[in-house]
C-alpha cells in the first residue's frame, strides 16, 4: 500500500489520543482498509505504468522515506541485515534501498497488483535481486521469519480503517509482527492516524520504543492539519514464540 487518499505529506508532533487515552476508540470503517480498493489502485497504476512509465505515488513522500533510510545509516545497520517492507505498494522503497547499499530485502502486498507493478519497476531499474511476495501480514502462508529490519509506510493506518473487525485485524498484526521480526530486531512505522501514546500502547506486547524520529510539522490558519508519527521499536523478549 503506498498512496495516500488525500495525496497528504508531512507530519506533526504527537497530540492527544482519542476520548484521552490510547486507543479508546476505534477509527470510522474506511474503503482504504480494504483489499478490494487496494487492488483497484494498483491495478490503475500498473496500467499507467505501462502506458507512460509514471511510477505512482510514494506514500507521505520522499522525505519520510528519506528519513527512514537515514535512520538505518545512522544506526550503522548492515548493508546484508535482512528487510522486509510491509505492504510495498510500488516498491520504489525497495529501489530506494538498494540504491543506498542495501542487499538482503523482501517486499510483500495483499494485492497481486501491486506486486506486479513492483516487479516492473524493478526490471526496468535493471533490479533482480529483491524478493518479492504476494502475501497478506495478518495471514501469512510462507515461512517469513528472521528479518532484522520490518519498515511499514501506512500499511497498519489501512489495517485500521478496515470495515471488518479492525480491532482483531490489529491484534492479527503485532502477532505477525512478532512471528517474522527477528530478536532485537528493530519495526520502523510511519503513520497520519495514530499518536506516539495510541502506538506505544498498540504494540506494548513484545516490543518497546527505541527511538521517535523528528518530523516536520504541517498547519494551516494556525491548526495541525497533519499528524504524522515516526517511530522506530525494537523487540523487547528473547522469547521468539511472543504474542503467538
Amino acid at each position: 500500500m503506498n498512496a495516500d487518499a488525500d495525496g497528504h505529506s508531512g507530519a506533526a508532533v504527537p497530540v492527544q489520543s482519542r476520548e484521552g487515552s490510547p486507543v479508546a476508540a476505534d477509527f470510522v470503517p474506511s474503503a482504504l482498509g480494504t483489499r478490494e480498493h487496494w487492488d483497484a489502485v494498483y491495478e490503475r497504476e500498473l496500467r499507467t505504468f505501462q502506458e507512460y512509465g509514471d511510477t505512482g505515488e510514494i506514500w507521505f513522500g520522499e522525505e519520510s522515506m528519506n528519513r527512514l533510510i537515514r535512520w538505518l545509516q545512522k544506526h550503522k545497520i548492515p548493508s546484508d541485515a535482512s528487510v522486509l517492507d510491509i505492504g510495498t505498494g510500488n516498491g520504489v522503497f525497495l529501489v530506494e534501498l538498494v540504491k543506498h547499499g542495501f542487499s538482503n530485502i523482501t517486499g510483500i502486498d495483499y494485492s497481486p497488483s501491486a506486486i506486479k507493478l513492483s516487479a516492473s519497476i524493478l526490471e526496468k531499474e535493471g533490479l533482480s535481486n529483491i524478493n518479492l511476495k504476494v502475501e497478506d501480514f495478518l495471514s501469512l502462508s510462507t515461512k517469513l521469519s528472521g528479518f532484522h529490519v520490518c519498515v511499514d509506510k501506512g500499511t497498519f493506518d489501512a489495517i485500521s480503517l478496515n470495515p471488518d473487525n479492525a480491532v482483531e485485524k490489529r491484534k492479527q498484526y503485532v502477532k505477525s509482527l512478532s512471528r517474522v521480526l527477528e530478536v532485537k530486531g528493530f519495526f520502523l512505522i510511519t503513520s497520519c492516524n495514530w499518536t506516539k501514546a495510541e502506538l506505544l500502547d498498540v504494540f506494548s506486547e513484545g516490543f518497546e520504543l527505541f527511538e521517535e524520529l523528528p518530523t516536520p510539522k504541517f498547519s494551516f490558519g494556525g491548526m495541525d492539519v497533519l499528524h504524522l508519527q515516526e517511530n522506530a521499536y525494537r523487540t523487547s523478549r528473547e522469547d521468539k514464540h511472543r504474542a503467538r
